[in-house]
């Protein structure tokens, strides 16, 4: 593994899309990555990563503190569905997911974000959860 926010990113869809709370609101095809406002709503869009290395671990390893985005979208019920989306997502990842290739040292609680469009025609809610973890990986 080269980069650990793709890992980070991976095992968080899998988790997102293994939980039944998470699919039951929003289907495991809408939990994407992506850049970019969505077109089919509700979904989750994994996107926004930021990894910061952390220097050389023992046995020749990496380590990195990583966060990733993941931006939840809704327009039937805007905020209301869009706030349980957040919250499904939230219990989903109480624990630490399994990452392949890497292991996840620290795992933080989730932040959330809450942002109105605009667009006061639009019913549209967008959050943002930030999720933050601590991964060491070989080459």
């Amino acid at each position: 593994m080269i980069e650990p926010s793709l890992a980070l990113r991976t095992a968080i869809r899998a988790r997102l899309i293994s939980d039944t709370a998470v699919t039951s609101l929003v289907s495991a095809t809408s939990i994407f990555a992506g850049s970019s406002r969505p077109e089919a709503l509700p979904c989750i869009m994994l996107t926004d990563a930021q990894t910061i290395f952390l220097g050389y671990t023992a046995g020749a390893g990496y380590a990195a503190r990583v966060f990733v985005d993941a931006h939840i979208w809704a327009i039937e019920d805007g905020e209301d569905t869009a706030k349980a989306i957040g919250f499904a997502a939230m219990n989903a990842l109480r624990e630490i997911p399994n990452a392949d290739g890497c292991t996840i040292d620290e795992f933080a609680k989730p932040s959330v974000r809450w942002l109105r469009d605009p667009d006061p025609e639009k019913n549209y809610c967008h959050g943002v959860l930030t999720f933050e973890a601590v991964i060491r990986w070989k080459l």
